[in-house]
């Protein structure tokens, strides 16, 4: 058949088939037999509300107000970018040292002027309604002070980690919390990622069961990335006064908390080594930290944080039948699960993983919901109390217990 002639009886096909349409919706419905399935009607109709795979957003009256204090490049790339992708919270006001950035993102976001508060000026913060949830993202020596302002301000405080530089710093956050009578929660946003949250099922299982790998024995972690001091994220990041820790501190924390996590136990003892620093004199954090912690349950972990490496984010936990990798483990937005279990391997997809929505939604339905939320200030003073160990058995050469 010519091409011409195809193309006229397809689009004819069509034509009569839309036009059999209307009679189709209008026909009477055929008697049915007693043991068949009655059809609904044979027109549109409107339907019930099906099965949510997800709840749907809430109006923007009834969701959380967050403030973000820090507008530097966390904030402005993931923070706030990823407050829209949330069912519950919306941006609400911003704080910053730099009055031209602030109201900039402020005009951005849609916020008036009377949202945008500088360093000085915070602490009026307690009049503006808007404003339920604090989001401290500043460098880590600034923690406790403005989780501090923010509870006696009436907002309740989502910090980021590591929590701050001491345990006694994290203890006094905590208390401040507790005083307030409000909800304090650290930013680990790798716990509410849906991968590492599969990687968990994998190895720890559930229902009394072992995971899909057995028991696991052995956690391989390694986190490194160059220290660029010609950005301005990384230039406070080199100064143990802003800082409080070097590579551990900022992406070794990730390798502790995951160990953890994957695990579902506390470690019992440390020993750890530095590894060789740059010639840098500007950077007076250490550069490299090579550790190993011990499990009650007979497990080990052995990890390495290293500013002199090229990127790395790896997660890798051995068992008695197999092995999950998470490579990367804790990227902002691609991550990579393959799961071995005896004879068989799987690479693990989820589609629309958005770790930081989930973060901010946790917080959110806390506060709404009177509840703790799922990493209190009690996880991030564990991760603190475990990197100060390490500290300290890399500077002793000895062992340490925790």
């Amino acid at each position: 058949m010519p091409a011409t002639r195809r193309r006229f009886c397809q689009a004819a096909g069509g034509l009569l088939a839309a036009a059999a349409i209307p009679s189709a919706l209008s026909a009477p419905r055929r008697p049915m037999s007693e043991d068949a399935v009655d059809l609904p009607p044979a027109k549109l109709t409107g339907r019930p509300l099906p099965d949510l795979l997800q709840p749907l957003p809430l109006p923007p009256g009834e969701r959380i107000g967050f403030a973000l204090v820090g507008l530097g490049a966390y904030a402005l790339n993931q923070i706030a970018p990823n407050l829209a992708n949330t069912r519950g919270c919306k941006l609400a006001a911003v704080v910053s040292g730099n009055a031209e950035k602030a109201g900039r993102v402020a005009a951005a976001y849609g916020l008036g002027k009377e949202h945008v508060y500088s360093y000085d000026d915070f602490d009026r913060i307690a009049d503006d309604p808007a404003v339920d949830v604090v989001y401290i993202i500043l460098p880590n020596a600034f923690h406790r002070e403005w989780t501090e302002r923010a509870f006696a301000a009436g907002k309740h405080v989502l910090c980021e980690k590591p929590m701050a530089g001491t345990p006694a710093d994290c203890e006094a956050m905590i208390a401040a919390g507790e005083r307030a009578g409000k909800k304090l929660m650290i930013g680990y946003r790798a716990q509410f990622d849906p991968y590492n949250l599969e990687a968990i099922k994998a190895v720890r299982g559930g229902d009394g069961t072992d995971g899909e790998i057995g028991v696991p024995r052995i956690v391989v972690s390694d986190h490194g990335r160059i220290l660029d001091l010609a950005v301005t994220r990384d230039q406070w990041r080199a100064k143990k006064e802003l800082a409080c820790g070097g590579s551990l501190y900022d992406i070794g924390i990730y390798s502790v908390n995951g160990a953890r996590y994957l695990l579902g136990e506390e470690p019992t003892e440390t020993t750890a080594r530095y590894l060789p620093r740059s010639d840098r004199p500007q950077v007076t954090v250490e550069e490299g930290v090579e550790w190993q912690m011990t499990f009650p349950s007979g497990a080990v972990a052995s990890c390495t944080s290293s500013y002199r490496v090229a990127g790395n984010k790896r997660i890798h936990v051995q068992g008695a039948e197999g092995e999950v990798t998470l490579d990367p483990a804790t990227d902002y937005y691609i991550r990579n699960l393959k799961i071995q279990s005896g004879d068989k391997t799987r690479d693990v997809e989820i589609p629309q993983a958005n770790q930081f929505a989930a973060m901010l939604d946790e917080m959110a339905t806390a506060v709404r919901e009177n509840r703790d939320p799922k990493t209190p200030g009690a996880e991030g003073l564990r991760d603190v109390r475990i990197m100060t160990a390490i500290y300290k058995a890399a500077e002793t050469g000895e062992a340490v217990k925790m």
